[in-house]
């Protein structure tokens, strides 16, 4: 176990990579990190004032999966046995899918970790894939009106060896995640859910009661495969829609849904649900 972000290190406040970042350093004892451009490179710094206490190498976007599986490669037949970790943003994933994509089929042995902010915050709050339902951007500045991307169904069906969804608000199901994919060979991908403060415009001491607040209304659901599809505790009460907390609570916290209409929100709710719904078909793999 050991402190990877280091004090003074420049994410903003309240900044749901850096908490990321903190859960690799403790379940994780032996690994190198690949950045693709990003949020997390401003906070990784420069030589010699980085901030992450670990080896890392700042690549361009699609390129990553191609590095770390040539680093994972070149600590094999040196007979080293370290992780190799790519940490990315859901702008990365999308710029990079192709890479991402080819690595999944190639099997490389090493762990993925999209931490998605639902945007891409680092050039100004453009949209992405994984953009929430119509939430407002710079380049969606009456709402997002695309569905999102499911980029944890779509590794999935890759069949690979391991993929889950986590979240910041979740930290023990993160890191007992991260725990149990070190000792797994392979491709190894975990969709991490970072909500942002200034990105979605709430008060910065909000990101872990947001992030859990995505959970307990069902719009962020967690699971694993590791051969089996599993729910992840935290979010198996959810699956009953009576019990989720009211979608309109989180979405009131965020300055990014602010003038939502009633219908609009429904429409949310919907698709929540329709989301729910192709869980019900993956627990039967």
């Amino acid at each position: 176990m050991k402190t990877i972000v280091m004090p003074g290190n420049p994410s903003c406040q309240g900044c749901p990579h850096a908490i990321g970042l903190k859960a690799l350093g403790l379940a994780l004892e032996d690994f190198v990190l690949v950045i693709p451009a990003g949020c997390s490179t401003i906070i990784a710094g420069i030589h010699p004032k980085a901030t992450l206490n670990v080896p890392v190498l700042h690549v361009p976007f699609a390129s990553a999966p191609a590095v770390a599986a040539g680093i994972s490669a070149a600590f094999k037949r040196e007979n080293k046995k370290k992780n190799v970790v790519i940490w990315m943003g859901d702008g990365g994933a999308d710029i990079g899918f192709a890479t991402i994509s080819g690595s999944a089929v190639r099997n490389d042995d090493i762990i993925v970790i999209v931490s998605d902010n639902e945007a891409y915050m680092n050039t100004g709050i453009q949209a992405s894939g994984t953009t929430f339902w119509k939430a407002k951007t710079t380049t969606s500045p009456a709402g997002k009106r695309e569905d999102r991307k499911d980029l944890a169904a779509i590794m999935l069906m890759h069949r690979v060896p391991y993929v889950a969804t986590a979240s910041v608000g979740y930290m023990n199901d993160f890191i007992k995640k991260l725990e149990k994919v070190k000792s797994i060979k392979g491709f190894r991908f975990i969709h991490l859910h970072s909500p942002c403060p200034p990105g979605w415009r709430f008060d910065s001491s909000k990101t872990v009661e947001i992030a859990r607040m995505a959970v307990k209304c069902g719009a962020w659901i967690l699971w694993e495969f590791d051969g089996k599809f599993n729910l992840s505790p935290a979010s198996k009460p959810y699956k009953d829609k009576n019990k989720r907390k009211d979608l309109k609570d989180y979405l009131k916290m965020q300055g990014r849904f602010k003038g939502l209409s009633e219908n609009e929100i429904l429409e949310i709710e919907k698709a929540i649900d329709k989301q729910w719904k192709y869980i019900e078909c993956f627990e039967n793999i």
